[in-house]
């Protein structure tokens, strides 16, 4: 089993070499996002509704796109992230953007260590969990940082995807949590020819240990939806069937790609 702090340290290092790239791809469309684009999703906005006046705390913020927008829809908000470079491109953006968005750079497992409040909404999306070994710690965060009464959204990539080969060709890895999966990748999602030879550290969760996370951390569960496309083009062997909807074009709509959450704390 890798050591909690050696699995940070890379993922940590990888992020860091990623943000550059990231910042200047056409993927995060940095440049239309500064005009004042909106970066959220309208899967995770229908969840959201109106948050103005409302304090939000962002879980694995990246480097912040997500987090300036609750600030331009109105809310309060606050993005957490372990990548020191996003978080120090997050603070720029938002200096720029005159936004009063804040951001604190930690592991999120270190953010009691960091952040004393509680939020009326608690949000995180695509990509963040298979980051993290411990989901029911990650839920105690989500449950402590919340107000009771007070709501966690989550959209992100369903585990069924992460069963699949990088072309979806094959089943490759374990639906359920095992070893730890370590890999190096060359390129990134949103560059894909970037110029990074990257080591991670992840782990795949299923949706039941998912939700047994967030029930048995006084979280009660309104929604869960499943959605058979994502609205990022990040993956291999996609096809563009309707305006920002992909899917694998080989398993058109047979499998889940994404799927969202509402629960609030009791």
């Amino acid at each position: 089993m890798i050591m909690e702090e050696n699995y940070i340290d890379i993922n940590r290092k990888t992020w860091n070499e990623k943000t550059e790239f990231h910042i200047q791809s056409d993927f995060y469309n940095q440049e239309e996002f500064l005009k004042g684009e909106n970066s959220l999703m309208p899967i995770e906005l229908e969840l959201l509704g109106d948050i103005t006046g409302k304090s939000v705390l962002h879980l694995q913020c990246h480097f912040g796109q997500d987090t300036i927008s609750f600030s331009r829809m109105g809310a309060k908000a606050v993005g957490v992230d372990l990548s020191d470079n996003a978080i120090e491109k997050a603070r720029e953006i938002a200096q720029q953007l005159n936004t009063e968005t804040r951001f604190i750079c930690c592991d999120i497992y270190d953010l009691p260590n960091h952040l004393k409040e509680q939020f009326d909404i608690v949000f995180t999306s695509y990509g963040t969990i298979g980051w993290l070994p411990d989901l029911d710690k990650w839920a105690k965060i989500i449950s402590q940082f919340l107000k009771p009464g007070g709501k966690f959204i989550m959209a992100d990539f369903h585990p069924v995807v992460w069963m699949f080969d990088d072309n979806f060709e094959k089943i490759g890895y374990n639906y359920f949590k095992s070893e730890p999966i370590i890999e190096t990748v060359e390129g990134t999602y949103a560059s894909k020819n970037a110029p990074i030879n990257s080591k991670t550290i992840t782990w795949n969760h299923s949706t039941s240990e998912l939700l047994n996370s967030l029930l048995k951390n006084n979280l009660e569960l309104h929604a869960f939806n499943e959605y058979d496309y994502s609205p990022y083009n990040c993956f291999n062997a996609t096809e563009e069937f309707e305006p920002k909807k992909f899917r694998i074009k080989h398993l058109e709509n047979k499998i889940p790609m994404v799927y969202s959450i509402l629960a609030t704390k009791k």
